[in-house]
Parts: C-alpha cells; sequence; structure tokens
C-alpha cells in the first residue's frame, strides 16, 4: 500500500476530551477536532480521534508519517497515588533515605505546628539492602555483595513483587553495582519490571534521586501496556502495511518514540501540559510578544507556565501529585479548576470549587449522563456565557438540568441561583489567579508586564477576570484554543537529556575533566537520535550547566556556548550564572572575591528536528465591512450578578476577519471553545487570527 500524501497527527488526551489535530505537510492544510475522552480505556478515544480526523481531513491510515501523543496515563495514575506492590533496593545501612526525605512546610511556618516529610512511596517492609560501597567518584570501597543481591531478588520474587527500583549510593559516578543488581534480577526474577538510577537520573542527592527512579519503575507497566495497545491498533490502521513511527510528548519540550519511552516512562509525567505550553510559546511568539503566561483550561485542571522570550521555562524541582520528580520538565503548575470541577460546600458552610472533577463520565449535570453535582460548567451555562451544546451541536447540553443542579446548591448556601452560579466562577477565577501568581510572582516576575495567551476548551472562560484580578496587559486567545496542545505536539522536535554530576569549584575547575564529561554525555544523546532514524548532520546538541554559590543548597541552571572547553568558555559560564542569580534573586556576588562559584551538574540535551507546521494569515475585512458580519444573534448573559442578566451580541469567530474590532459586552463562538468579552474589554482580531483582547482603559 503506498501514498501519495505524507498526513501528520497531534494527540492530546485530556479528562474530558481528546483533542486531535493534522497537518497535510505538502499543502500546509491544517485540520482540528475533538472527541469524547474515555477514561476506562484512553486508546478508544485515542483510536476515534485518528478516524475522525482522517475523515475530515479525507485521508487513510496509509497517508500517515507520523503521530505525536500527549497521554496522561503516567500523570493519572501518580495523581491517584497509584503505586502498590513497589519494592525498592539499596545500598546497605541506607535503608531509611525515604524517612530522612526533605522537610517541607507546606502551609508556611506560621500556620503549621509540624514539619511535614511526603508520604513513603514504598513501605518500609518492602525495602531492601544489598551490600557494596562506592564513594563520591565512583571508587569502589566495598565490592558488590553477589549473594546478598541474590537473596533479595528471590525474596521479591517469592512475595509477588514485580515493580522494582533500585538506587545505590553514588551510583551516578559509577553505575557498576547497579548494572550488576540489574542482571541479577533478570536471572532470578525475570517477571520483574525494574529502574535504576543510573539510567534513570544520574545525579546526587539520594533521596531525589531514589524517589524518580521509584516512581519510573511505578509508572512503567501502565505506560507499557498503553503503548503497546495503541501500537496494535494502529497496526491495524495500516492493514498491517508498515507501521506508522508514534512518538509521545515527554515533559522536556520534546517526543521521544513510543518504542523508547516505554523504558523511561517517568518522561512523560508532563506530557499534555508540556504540548500546550510549547503551542502556545510559538503562536504567541508569532503573534509579537515574547513575555507570556500560559493558561490551559481543560475538563479536570488548569495548567499555567511562563514564557520567557518565546520558550517555556524549564525546572528540576517538579512534582507530579505528592511525589518529586527530579526530571528536566517544562515548569508547569496544575489547580483544580477545570471545566467539570465540582462546586461544594465544606463542613463550615463555605463554597468550595475543585479539586474533585465530574470529569467525561459521568460529567457536568447538564451533560444529562448521570452527574448530580453542578460543576464550573453547569455554572458557565446558567449565565448564559456558553451555548447550550459543545462542539458546534456535536453535544447538546441541558440548561434546565443545570439551573436545578445550582438551585439545589444556592438554597443549602441561602444564595440566589445567579449569585450561586457567579460565585463558583468567581471561586474558580482566583483559584487560576493564584496558580499564575505562583508561577510568576513567586518566581520574581512582574505579570503586569505578560499578555495571557489562554488554550483548551474552558481556558478562556474567565479571561476577562483574570486581567482584573492580576492586572495582565492582555489577553491572547489563539484560533481553536481548544486544540492548541495537539498543536503543540506536531511542534515538537525529539529530545533527550543527559545529566552528570561533577562537583568542582570555578577556581580550581579541571577543563579537560570537563570536556570529556560533555563529550560522553554528547556520544549518548548521539546514540539516541541516530537510533531515532536521524542523521549524524541532523544532530543538534544544547549544553548547560547547574551552579551555585559555595554553600548553597540548590543550583541555578544557565546555557553553556558552544566551542571549545577552555576559559573564556568557563568564564561565561559563570558569568550568566551571576547575571542569572540576580535575575531571580535580586542579587549576586559577581564583584565578592570571598564567594566562590561551584560547578554542580554538566547537561547536554540531543536534539532531532522535525518540520513544524506554518501559521497562516487570516483574511482582511474587505473596506467597508464590520465585525458585525459574523454576529449570529444575541442572548441573555450575566457578566456581574448586580448588574443581571444583559441582551448581549454573539459572534461566530470562523467569520471573523484581520482587523475586526468589536467592543464588550459579547461572546465569541467556535467550534471547540468559548469567549466571553466582558463589558469593558475590547477585542482586536490580528493577522493571525488570534483574539487580541485587553481591558479598554488601558487599550
Amino acid at each position: 500500500m503506498t501514498s501519495s500524501r505524507r498526513i501528520r497527527i497531534g494527540i492530546d488526551t485530556g479528562g474530558t476530551f481528546t483533542d486531535v489535530v493534522a497537518v497535510d505537510e505538502d499543502t500546509g492544510q491544517l485540520v482540528s477536532t475533538k472527541t469524547p475522552s474515555t477514561p476506562a480505556n484512553p486508546a478508544d478515544g485515542f483510536m476515534a480521534g485518528v478516524h475522525k480526523v482522517l475523515g475530515l481531513i479525507g485521508a487513510t491510515g496509509a497517508d500517515v508519517t507520523a503521530i505525536s501523543h500527549g497521554t496522561t496515563v503516567a500523570t493519572n495514575q501518580l495523581l491517584e497515588g497509584d503505586v502498590t506492590g513497589l519494592g525498592f533496593i539499596t545500598t546497605e545501612g541506607y535503608e531509611f533515605v525515604l524517612e530522612i526525605a526533605r522537610q517541607a512546610v507546606p502551609d508556611g511556618y506560621g500556620n503549621s505546628y509540624f514539619w511535614v516529610k511526603p508520604p513513603r512511596i514504598v513501605p518500609a517492609d518492602l525495602v531492601k539492602t544489598v551490600g557494596g560501597r562506592l564513594d563520591f567518584q565512583g571508587n569502589e570501597i566495598r565490592p558488590f555483595d553477589e549473594e546478598g543481591a541474590v537473596a533479595v531478588a528471590r525474596w521479591f520474587r517469592d512475595h509477588g513483587i514485580n515493580t522494582i527500583g533500585v538506587c545505590f549510593l553514588h551510583s551516578y559516578a559509577n553505575p557498576d553495582h547497579e548494572l550488576r543488581m540489574r542482571e541479577v534480577l533478570r536471572r532470578e526474577h525475570p517477571e520483574a519490571v525494574v529502574s535504576i538510577s543510573s539510567d534513570v537520573l544520574r545525579e546526587y542527592r539520594e533521596y531525589e534521586r531514589s524517589m524518580t527512579t521509584l516512581v519510573d519503575a511505578a509508572v512503567k507497566p501502565k505506560v507499557g501496556h498503553y503503548v503497546a495497545q495503541i501500537a496494535e491498533r494502529l497496526a491495524e490502521l495500516t492493514e498491517g502495511e508498515g507501521s506508522i513511527p508514534f512518538y509521545i510528548m515527554k515533559s522536556n519540550g520534546g517526543v521521544l518514540s513510543a518504542s523508547e519511552v516505554v523504558n523511561q516512562p517517568i518522561t512523560t509525567v508532563l506530557s499534555g501540559p508540556a504540548a500546550g505550553a510549547l503551542g502556545a510559546a510559538l503562536i504567541s511568539a508569532r503573534a509579537g510578544y515574547d513575555k507570556v503566561l500560559t493558561c490551559d483550561g481543560g475538563g479536570t485542571s488548569t495548567d499555567v507556565s511562563v514564557v520567557l522570550n518565546s520558550e517555556p521555562t524549564l525546572t528540576t524541582e517538579g512534582n507530579v501529585g505528592r511525589y518529586p520528580s527530579k526530571i528536566p520538565m517544562i515548569d508547569v503548575v496544575t489547580v483544580g479548576a477545570g471545566g467539570g470541577s465540582i462546586a461544594w460546600i465544606s463542613p463550615e458552610g463555605s463554597l468550595k470549587v475543585g479539586p474533585r472533577s465530574a470529569g467525561a463520565d459521568p460529567g457536568p449535570i447538564c451533560y444529562g449522563q448521570g452527574g448530580e453535582e453542578p460543576t464550573i460548567t453547569d455554572a458557565h451555562l446558567v449565565l448564559g456565557r456558553i451555548p447550550p451544546h459543545l462542539l458546534g451541536g456535536e453535544i447538546p447540553l441541558h440548561p434546565e438540568a443545570a439551573q436545578a443542579g445550582i438551585e439545589d446548591l444556592a438554597g443549602k448556601l441561602g444564595l440566589g441561583v445567579t449569585e450561586c452560579a457567579a460565585g463558583i466562577l468567581e471561586i474558580s477565577a482566583w483559584n487560576q489567579a493564584n496558580a499564575l501568581r505562583q508561577i510568576s510572582v513567586q518566581r520574581g516576575l512582574d505579570v503586569r508586564d505578560f499578555m495571557l495567551t489562554t488554550f483548551g476548551g474552558s481556558g478562556s472562560l474567565l479571561a476577562c477576570r483574570l486581567v482584573d484580578i492580576l492586572g495582565l496587559a492582555g489577553v491572547v486567545v489563539p484560533p481553536n484554543p481548544g486544540n492548541v496542545s495537539a498543536f503543540g505536539l506536531l511542534t515538537v522536535d525529539v529530545k533527550n537529556d543527559f545529566v552528570q554530576t561533577s562537583i568542582a569549584r570555578h577556581e580550581k575547575l579541571d577543563l579537560e575533566q570537563v570536556a570529556a564529561t560533555f563529550d560522553a554525555l554528547t556520544e549518548r544523546a548521539a546514540a539516541t537520535l541516530t537510533a531515532e532514524g536521524f542523521d549524524r548532520s541532523e544532530h543538534r546538541y544544547v549544553r548547560s550547566v547547574d551552579l551555585r554559590y559555595f554553600g548553597q543548597a540548590f543550583e541555578v541552571r544557565v546555557e553553556a556556548p558552544d566551542g571549545p572547553i577552555d576559559q573564556a568558555f568557563a568564564d561565561t559560564v559563570a558569568d550568566a550564572f551571576h547575571a542569572a542569580h540576580r535575575e531571580l534573586y535580586g542579587y549576586d556576588f559577581r564583584d565578592d572575591p570571598q564567594q566562590q562559584v561551584e560547578w554542580v551538574n554538566l547537561r547536554v540535551s540531543g536534539v532531532g528536528p522535525i518540520k513544524r507546521p506554518e501559521i497562516a494569515r487570516i483574511d482582511e475585512r474587505p473596506a467597508g465591512g464590520s465585525a458585525d458580519e459574523a454576529r449570529t444573534g444575541t442572548r441573555q448573559v450575566c457578566f456581574d450578578p448586580a448588574e443581571g442578566y444583559t441582551e448581549t451580541a454573539i459572534y461566530w469567530r470562523p467569520d471573523l476577519r484581520a482587523g475586526d474590532v468589536l467592543q464588550g459586552p459579547a461572546v465569541i463562538e467556535e467550534f471547540g471553545s468559548t469567549v466571553p468579552v466582558h463589558p469593558g474589554f475590547s477585542v482586536r482580531v490580528d493577522a493571525y487570527g488570534n483574539l487580541v483582547m485587553t481591558k479598554e482603559a488601558t487599550a
């Protein structure tokens, strides 16, 4: 079976909908759609999305050149705390590394009587130790205890523990003992799924390395099963003639082939949010904005991130649920404020919203699928801010059911229906605003300098209120905002990260050793890219270094320039560290000879570039025309319960043209999303079809 077309597909699975975008690589044609997610088996929703978008673009499975996928399989497992039956093997004498952990004060010193430590991921009785010891340079102090390793492997086998993480002391410097432990497990307990820390994270800090390795092991079985299921279904799509290249989005802003991802599944824990941040960054940059906060509103949660100089910021200090994961990931903060977030009354009698969600099944009350608790979507429907249907009419909604649900909640609170619905949305807006503050103000950024890019099915519904609360410069709403994450998957390069701890004072830096470490990391990156099918001439490598002032507990990462590793290179890296430290914390010790700089981790990212789809311009409105040509009617909408309902103009977004301007109050609708424009706001349609929304007083 041969094909003359080349179609690439991006699929992002969310809590309520699966978003799909396809691009014809020859013509640049973009087609996007949505289909309901299937939480019981996400693969069903995935394949439904593939078939639907292929029908819309007029193609078959034989035309598909690649599929990139943002998945929540690992994320959901960790958020639900589903990590039972997990074993841990560590160095003899260090079996309490999970108890020692790191102290945390989640509510602040003023509100906590006790320092709370993260809960254990492995119970104490499933932690076993093996003799042998390496020093911090990787030199063997005591030999590996082969006999003890065999006994531990057999114990786990006999007790039915088939998922195991291995983290030996200082194995980041020398993996030999961990490799030998893995061989023992393969021989004595062949059914075991094993992760070793020297493969997962070659960085020092024993607790973080142990936790990251254990999280990787915990999600391996489910991720492996899901990927295998998708691969089998995709083979049916091509009728057995060839296979479709299948990539999974990683948390670091790159993709990796599914066959490789199953060996490092922890890299997918923020798969979906990462794709959205990348797509929003590209769209915002094309619109002329390089300082952006992103707000990705879905059915279950809202994910926010920061874009600086048109690139999402990265971190290695992330958490997924209650589990720290020290891998490179796009810096995302998640709050339980999605369209399906449930409104409820606390024991004290206060109205609360989220984080529990109605999800896709049963969904909000207005879905008519058995939901009995009012949600954010129900509140929007009652206030008229969304139409009585979703997906352009494919999913009808039931306003009367939503009204009854909100009315019941309002009665318990002693409120009117309108006040209760508006209160639900106000609480949700402040929840989102607090997440945006956490990702920006707490990192030393002034939100007044930033535009907000909103996307996802519910991401734009509270955009005007967020501008009011935070004092943002304005809002950019991309075309097809419900599919920005899926679009982002088509813009992502293949990317893999490699790290090696190599601690040294700047004044005593061994430049030859630094060069040798960078060369070794580059070779590992090159081998991975070659295995992914990239010619050596296509490879691109990005070097970076984690540095700190001597005595500090944590590091600041800066990019390292290309070229020879000499004193000029080292001084350039140190200068970049001083500047980054001042930007983050407001001070540096550049001119203090007593304060020494320390190099901690060397990193190399291997990048295999892909061709990005073009963002097309849209037609301008002919002379004499106006945005009124896109107006489809009016509807009673409430923006302020004190003012009541207002007869509000409704616009169909696909009929808007570049240069159109309209004033609030208004509601702009399209297939996968709705944008309520509050009174006092104006909207301008730019050359790429983005809605640029600003407060009229500062427009």
